[in-house]
């Protein structure tokens, strides 16, 4: 897709690759990046994460993250924001250069419902018309991708029943995504914190994927969610990496910043790095401090895992 490629020379224009001096092992080597200099994959922060630093106005907010060198933004709650501030938000993300993550999209469809498995036409109704809402959106704030949770899972069907009921609620939210170049990312979740979910792992998203076959219908591999449902990271990532269209990062257990759990995230970001992956990484977590120190504690766990 035409908008895909302008975004993948974009992120490689800012990579800027160059050449590094050679460690006495005969290995690159790369100074830390200054404060503010650009992360080498591109973290998106959310609202809230840094407002003991730039204060509860939202522009505010974005200088601020910008200024500490994160170049794209993630917003669950974007449709719920209203028309005024979203267009605020994008026009200040593109003054300061900055890419949107993902948002919600199918809140009426998402939780405590067996809404992609049960067949009901109500169903299908309220999912279209959140994606109706969420293309509106998205073409406000410059989005590319909205995360797309599954419902519930059906006790009392066959799986194979609800695989084949899912596919067919993608597919028709494909038909509407594909006009406009969106992409639609579904997002397994993991069996401690969400019980009871249709969607749980990669494979299994990974299944439904190939089932749909649309450029609009791909995997947020949640690494947080990912490492209690399933580990096995890195290979788990690499037999899914043609289906997946977004990352989001947590540490566990926590789901704080990284380096504040068991998840080697230094050498996962290497490999997306070398894989060359150019979307976006959101940083669905929370701080592990409070306060101004909370928010530095942050900042410095990304520009550590980040220098490899």
């Amino acid at each position: 897709m035409q908008r895909r490629d302008l975004l993948h020379g974009a992120a490689l224009l800012g990579a800027g690759a160059s050449l590094s001096p050679l460690a006495a092992g005969g290995q690159p080597t790369r100074p830390p990046a200054g404060p503010g200099a650009p992360f080498k994959l591109p973290y998106a922060p959310h609202f809230g994460m840094f407002k003991n630093h730039a204060g509860g106005d939202l522009v505010d907010q974005l200088n601020f993250m910008a200024a500490e060198g994160f170049t794209a933004l993630e917003d669950n709650g974007m449709m719920r924001k209203s028309v005024e501030d979203q267009n605020r938000i994008a026009q200040n993300m593109q003054r300061l250069g900055m890419r949107m993550g993902v948002f919600v999209c199918n809140f009426g469809t998402a939780f405590g419902k067996k809404s992609f498995v049960s067949g009901k036409k109500e169903f299908e109704d309220n999912f279209k018309n959140d994606l109706t809402k969420a293309i509106e959106t998205a073409k406000r704030v410059n989005a590319t991708w909205m995360t797309v949770v599954l419902g519930d899972r059906h006790p009392g069907m066959r799986q194979g029943f609800q695989d084949a009921r899912a596919i067919e609620m993608l597919r028709r939210g494909a038909e509407m995504l594909e006009p406009h170049d969106l992409v639609m990312v579904m997002e397994p979740l993991n069996f401690r914190d969400h019980a009871g979910m249709f969607l749980e792992r990669s494979d299994h998203a990974y299944m439904l994927a190939k089932a749909v076959d649309s450029p609009a219908v791909k995997i947020l591999f949640d690494i947080y969610h990912q490492a209690i449902s399933e580990g096995n990271l890195i290979p788990n990532i690499d037999l899914c990496w043609d289906e997946i269209g977004y990352f989001q990062t947590g540490d566990n257990p926590g789901r704080k910043e990284p380096t504040t759990g068991d998840v080697n995230f230094k050498n996962i970001f290497k490999h997306l790095h070398k894989r060359g992956f150019d979307g976006i990484l959101g940083m669905e977590h929370g701080n592990s401090k409070g306060g101004k120190d909370g928010e530095r504690a942050v900042i410095d766990a990304y520009r550590e895992v980040d220098n490899f």
